[in-house]
């Protein structure tokens, strides 16, 4: 019997000819101070690869971890873990070069630039206040220099010390086989068992022994672009009416045999451009699934219905009296049906789930448990960020997918879609859908690109769908050479940050659902329907510890081993003020403007409150808010009356800290802000003017192109995005089917 996934393997590392050695050794002796390699300093001798602390305070330092644990790692494992340099690790090199070829290119640019001031006395001298180049400097001036940067007036600075820090931290903890150990973290779910056997989608593919310059052709009814929530509900209802259905996506699929995948294999294989996603100032990071099934691959099983107050805006604000309607309730009940959603005592609580239950009931708050996407049944998984190895999680490669190809939908994986093709230009201007171009990657995703065969892909199809996700569907439109003006804008994200809280007992926070409470409380805090939600967030320790605040080297590798005592927490913006995306000119992927506003920020901060607030009166022994500059509140002692069940927010020592918490200021580039849903950027609308396609996802000024993902919300959700995704994309798929119909007789 298997005792785990099979793995999936990384291809070579890219060349990142754009930088010279020199940068790199600029930004790897930057590595080395972010993650240093921690000796005492009787045996440092005169070592610029390490970090030397006073032997008593090492020694210290290192007992006190250990007493704050019910199952310390060894003193053998807790010194190797101390001295562990990640940029001897092959893995960490390759993965900091992925990830610095994954950044935006302005972003990219602009950090070349720094490293190669870096590398001269004039540039040292701007950048650090001294003319030595940094590699010649000890790894104690390199750390000094990254908290000088840290709490510098000038943005810079702060920018620079943000990028490099959380670059370093990211491929650390995904890479480092000492830390994870050091947590007791296993590699995958500790009930994990080899799930039932994935569909075996007939993928489509060229004939390997065509001619490069050939085109494969195909021919169908409906072609979809993307396998996420969207694309997938459409498939499965348009191919259950009869039609032909051909559904494209650029991602992979990935059999739940293979998953959980590990986390770097994980970033790299199943979320846009290989995990690292970020906003053009680096002041917010997105997540946002690219493989089979899209998002709803990597989602954490959260289904949650459109609320009230949404569905009322989006009806009399923005004209779209569908969605409060009678069918489109029947919509987000009949995909919420099928995929068995559950809720209530049918979702077990894991330590943090209940954390914050009892915190909101012990305040008088509202809180809930959201229902899941989990057939009917429990769901005790952690690792859904990964994917989904027991197939519980009924996301569109479980359930949608295979029923559209039962149902007689075809698929192709690994297709890049350039452009929709069009017809003659009807009377009026409008131009008619009648296919789509693109490029298809063979799927051997473990080889080097150089190997991997490419070949034009032309569909021809009656009506063309677009559900490449938020970031994507404008870009198509865009190199479609569509000009709306509003192609692109009104980008909505739901910006979150974090708080981590640790107790005296283990937690274990990586076992069981990942959001299984929610605290709404907070969600109106403007009387117009902004504000915040309160979530518990995935525990896998690489994905929260990433964003937790770098005071110095030794701190953060003794903070992040707390773990394993952790629970960890989101404030979550139902953002008012928007962003765009564009097109990369360097890259060609999408580039996103986004800053996260004062108004949604100060809602954040609320939140973060509330969020300290319920862990105080649970007995939290310290509270962590990821703002820098907010020093964590450690928790008086049971015997100093400290038991939760006494605790009051009143408390003289609480009150006074939560002062400080609430003068703090959320000004990016910190602290570390992220999205995992993406919204808006084809914006349904009531008239041309006012968006990009109407009620029924027609976009605007053209004939038989339609848009079915989140990019069609008229503003932000407030919620999970997925059920309503799903719902909007079941009426679209309605009227594709009813369009046909018409077509027919006429």
């Amino acid at each position: 019997m298997a005792t785990g996934p099979t793995p999936t393997l990384l291809p070579p590392a890219p060349a990142c000819d754009f930088y010279e050695e020199a940068q790199w050794a600029v930004l790897f002796s930057l590595a080395d101070a972010i993650i240093p390699s921690v000796v005492p300093a009787s045996i440092l001798a005169d070592d610029k690869t390490q970090r030397g602390i006073d032997d008593a305070d090492l020694d210290q330092a290192a007992a006190r971890a250990q007493s704050t644990m019910t199952t310390p790692p060894s003193d053998d494992l807790l010194k190797a873990y101390l001295q562990e340099r990640p940029s001897t690790d092959p893995a960490f090199v390759n993965g900091l070069r992925r990830l610095v070829a994954a950044l935006p290119s302005p972003a990219r640019a602009q950090l070349g630039i720094a490293l190669t001031a870096l590398t001269t006395r004039p540039g040292s001298l701007l950048l650090t206040g001294t003319t030595t180049p940094l590699t010649q400097r000890s790894l104690p001036e390199r750390e000094a220099l990254l908290q000088s940067w840290s709490t510098s007036w000038f943005r810079t600075p702060r920018v620079l010390f943000k990028t490099f820090t959380s670059l370093a931290k990211a491929v650390y903890l995904q890479t480092s086989p000492l830390y994870a150990l050091s947590v007791g973290c296993p590699p995958v779910p500790s009930n994990w068992r080899p799930g039932p056997p994935s569909y075996a989608f007939p993928f489509l593919q060229p004939p390997l022994s065509s001619s490069p310059s050939t085109s494969y052709t195909l021919t169908t009814d409906i072609v979809i672009i993307g396998s996420g929530p969207g694309g997938a509900v459409a498939a499965s209802h348009l191919a259950s009416a009869g039609y032909s259905v051909l559904v494209l996506d650029k991602g992979y699929h990935f059999p739940t045999s293979s998953l959980p995948m590990t986390p770097q294999a994980g970033q790299y294989h199943l979320f846009e451009n290989g995990g690292l996603v970020s906003s053009a100032d680096g002041s917010v990071t997105v997540v946002a699934g690219s493989c089979w099934g899209g998002g709803g691959t990597v989602n954490w099983s959260v289904s949650l219905q459109t609320q009230g107050y949404v569905r009322r805006e989006w009806a009399e604000r923005h004209g779209l009296p569908l969605f409060e309607t009678a069918a489109y309730q029947a919509a987000l009940d009949r995909v919420c049906d099928a995929m068995g959603v559950v809720g209530g005592e049918a979702v077990p609580q894991p330590r943090k789930g209940r954390v914050l239950l009892e915190g909101a009931r012990r305040l008088g708050w509202r809180a809930e448990v959201p229902p899941q996407n989990t057939g009917g049944g429990e769901h005790w998984c952690g690792y859904c960020h990964l994917g989904c190895g027991s197939g519980g999680k009924q996301g569109p490669a479980v359930n949608w997918l295979p029923a559209a190809g039962r149902a007689g939908a075809r698929f192709m994986e690994g297709v890049a879609v350039e452009e929709v093709l069009w017809g003659e230009e009807m009377e009026g201007g409008e131009r008619r859908a009648v296919g789509v171009r693109g490029a298809w990657t063979s799927r051997n995703v473990e080889a080097a690109s150089e190997e991997r065969v490419t070949r034009e892909v032309v569909v021809r199809a009656k009506k063309v769908i677009v559900a490449a996700g938020t970031l994507n569907s404008p870009l198509v439109l865009m190199r479609s050479g569509l000009k709306n003006p509003h192609i692109g804008q009104n980008l909505h994200l739901h910006p979150v940050t974090f708080l981590t809280a640790t107790y005296d007992e283990e937690t274990r926070p990586w076992e069981g659902g990942i959001i299984t409470s929610v605290c709404t409380d907070f969600e109106n805090l403007d009387g117009q329907g902004h504000g915040v939600k309160l979530e518990s967030t995935c525990m896998i320790p690489y994905a929260i510890m990433c964003h937790l605040p770098w005071k110095s080297g030794l701190d953060y590798k003794l903070s992040a081993l707390k773990a394993r005592h952790s629970v960890g927490y989101i404030a979550l913006a139902r953002d008012r003020d928007t962003g765009s995306v564009a097109i990369d000119p360097s890259s060609g992927k999408p580039l996103i403007h986004y800053t996260v506003s004062p108004f949604d920020a100060g809602h954040i901060l609320e939140g973060i409150v509330g969020l300290a607030k319920i862990t105080y009166v649970t007995g939290a022994r310290e509270i962590l808010p990821f703002i820098p500059g907010v020093e964590p509140f450690v928790c008086p002692t049971a015997a100093e009356g400290g038991e939760s069940a006494e605790r009051s927010v009143n408390d003289p020592a609480f009150v006074e800290w939560l002062a400080t918490l609430k003068a703090a200021t959320l000004t990016p580039p910190f602290p570390p802000f992220t999205s995992a849903h993406q919204m808006g950027t084809c914006r349904m609308s009531s008239h041309a003017g006012g968006g990009v396609v109407d009620s029924r996802g027609r976009v605007w000024g053209t004939k038989g192109l339609y848009i079915a993902d989140a990019s069609v919300f008229p503003s932000a959700s407030g919620v999970n995005p997925m059920v309503t995704v799903m719902a909007i994309a079941d009426c679209i798929a309605r009227g594709v089917a009813g369009d046909l119909e018409r077509e027919k007789v006429e």
